[in-house]
């Protein structure tokens, strides 16, 4: 059965009949009749029944209506079709598209007026090119005459002071653009979704997951290309592509994302020239010692600007600073104008911003494990990271390069960096290790202890290959009853968090709440130990609870969800990125599209059935 219907006059008599809350959108919240009749090009009427299958019917007109089209014709297999297979379907035909950007002419315009601060928005965007970029410096300016925009030549030399004096007037930071004849274009990357139209440094990576589960690896090879510029130009892969992120990284994921690029390209070239770059970002970002590098052999964040950070929303910082400002007897406005000029030294407000900037770094902001001491932690998940990037090494020079690669002046062999990563995972379980509790634990090198926050990232080792078959069995054992809930691991456990309150709000990267990269590394570290009855479980609670709520929800895929109560009506700092939009999903949200891709690949046939039927996890594991 097919309908060929008339987009404008449907879609107004579907929204008057079933958006009774005017969002543009029909769910479980809104209290129209959940049926829908249409005419089918056969002349039958058929009734759509359920809030699932008329919100699919008001998805597929909003999509037509966006390809300037006037009249769609539905099968009714697409109005009915299975939530998984529908889900899986727009991430992979629309989702990855529209997240899409360039920084190119093309691209400019969705960066024009966006600062994600309007307290800080310029007439013309400043658009910052790498010092020795001539290429982009000619090609911005050039597009200055048709947009608002100003292109700015960063110095060979970027220092924090310099970040600082150019954080009021912030701007974009150019990346990797290519000739093609006499056309220049951007090298594409996907921004996470919602807001955000600059690429991500860790987003980046779970990204290029489900892209390539997605068959997509040329757009994964893009964004590694646009790592590789980043480290080359700016020193390192940014937090973003925003002039304050200059003088701050992200979690380290750059070896993992090139091998697997490299697994379905196969192009050793592109290989050895990221291994170079690789092994740069790995010795000048990372193993500095005093810096990223502490005094125990181990890694911290360390964010390396000054001062209070401009992306901040107004008001963010008032009840660090409002205490001060009374001592002075003076606004906190005045407060902040005098603390950022230097005409007030306040080493406390130092250190807070300190560990304030490294905290987003970490990749994990905001959350209690990380507030007030985040560059006084060895942070699991990090020297993980770092433990991956030499296994890596060692098993790129072997398996490609015959046991030896030279860069720069050195010669590199396989066991050089085997001989690293074995030194790190020493010093992993003498610092992180806690055999009492059977789990990983963040170390605080200043104050030479161990934490006791339990996170999901106590799984990460597991994810890198670092913890001994024994160590696995007992996170299994230990953590997973701490974490698991009914939409899979929590951020943390509810006791570490503890008590929330109006002076102690929530923090999104805590209990309750659930991450895609979290679910992602757990359940690749379960499978390689041989959990697999543990990883089916956790992979299928976590898709269920994507799938009811985009059953629930117009097909919403949000950044986040509460996993306590498997929704996606979350409580924190900074709402939930994805859930405002009207009509369908604009994108979805990166890394929880790719989390959605990857675990469909991994979850077994059974299980695809049994979400498809929308079958409760409790009723089943």
């Amino acid at each position: 059965m097919k309908f060929k219907l008339h987009i404008k006059t449907t879609l107004e008599e579907l929204l008057a009949q079933e958006d009774t809350l005017g969002d543009k959108k029909i769910t479980i919240d809104d209290e129209g009749p959940g049926r829908f009749d249409l005419q089918a090009t056969d002349g039958r009427t058929y009734t759509v029944k359920g809030t699932y299958y008329v919100s699919n019917v008001l998805q597929e007109l909003a999509i037509a209506l966006d390809e300037d089209k006037e009249f769609v014709e539905l099968p009714l297999s697409q109005i009915e079709e299975p939530p998984v297979d529908r889900i899986s379907r727009m991430i992979k035909s629309y989702y990855w598209d529209l997240l899409t950007r360039y920084m190119d002419e093309s691209g400019i315009k969705n960066l024009i007026q966006d600062t994600k601060n309007e307290s800080l928005t310029a007439d013309k965007l400043p658009i910052y090119v790498p010092y020795h970029d001539t290429m982009a410096f000619d090609y911005y300016t050039n597009l200055e005459a048709k947009y608002p925009i100003v292109t700015r030549r960063l110095p060979e030399e970027i220092t924090p002071q310099y970040v600082k004096s150019i954080n009021k007037k912030p701007g974009i930071l150019s990346l990797k653009l290519e000739r093609h004849n006499h056309t220049v274009t951007g090298v594409p990357f996907v921004v996470p979704g919602g807001r955000f139209n600059e690429m991500y440094g860790w987003d980046s990576y779970f990204e290029s997951v489900g892209l390539i589960c997605d068959g997509r690896v040329e757009l994964a090879k893009a964004m590694a290309d646009n790592f590789q510029y980043e480290i080359e130009h700016y020193g390192k892969i940014l937090n973003a592509n925003r002039s304050y992120y200059l003088t701050r990284t992200q979690p380290p994921f750059y070896t993992r994302l090139i091998r697997e690029v490299f697994a379905v390209t196969k192009d050793v070239e592109w290989l050895r020239s990221h291994l170079e770059t690789a092994i740069k970002e790995y010795e000048t970002v990372w193993m500095v010692h005093g810096k990223r590098l502490t005094e125990n052999g181990l890694n911290r964040y360390l964010a390396e600007g000054i001062g209070m950070t401009p992306e901040a929303e107004e008001g963010h910082y008032d009840a660090i600073l409002k205490p001060y400002a009374e001592q002075l007897n003076c606004s906190i406005e005045d407060y902040v104008a005098r603390y950022q000029n230097n005409e007030i030294e306040n080493k406390d407000l130092d250190a807070y911003f300190l560990h304030d900037r490294t905290v987003r770094e970490s990749g994990h902001d905001t959350s209690y494990r990380i507030e007030g001491n985040c560059a006084d932690l060895n942070l699991v998940e990090l020297n993980v990271l770092l433990y991956k990037y030499e296994i890596d090494f060692a098993e790129l020079i072997q398996d490609h390069f015959g046991d030896t690669f030279k860069y720069k002046t050195n010669t590199y062999t396989g066991r050089y960096w085997l001989e690293k990563a074995e030194a790190r995972k020493v010093l992993m379980n003498t610092y992180c290790w806690n055999e009492e509790k059977g789990l990983y634990l963040d170390y605080n090198h200043v104050l030479k202890q161990q934490s006791n926050f339990v996170s999901a990232t106590t799984f990460t080792p597991l994810w890198a290959g670092l913890a001994s078959q024994e160590q696995a069995r007992s996170l299994v054992n230990q953590a997973l009853p701490l974490l698991k809930e009914k939409g899979g691991i929590a951020g943390s456990t509810e006791e570490s968090r503890g008590e929330i309150n109006a002076s102690r709000p929530h923090r999104q990267w805590d209990y309750p709440n659930g991450w895609a990269p979290h679910q992602m590394m757990i359940w690749k570290g379960l499978i390689d130990y041989g959990f697999n009855r543990e990883a089916q479980e956790l992979i299928y609670r976590w898709l269920y609870m994507i799938t009811r709520n985009a059953v629930d929800y117009n097909g919403t895929i949000p950044e986040k969800y509460d996993v306590v109560e498997a929704t996606l009506k979350v409580y924190s700092e900074y709402g939930n990125v994805g859930t405002e939009f009207e009509y369908y999903p604009k994108g979805g949200f990166g890394w929880m599209n790719a989390s959605y891709q990857y675990g469909v690949s991994l979850l077994d046939r059974e299980h695809i059935q049994n979400l498809n039927n929308l079958v409760n996890p409790d009723s089943i594991f």
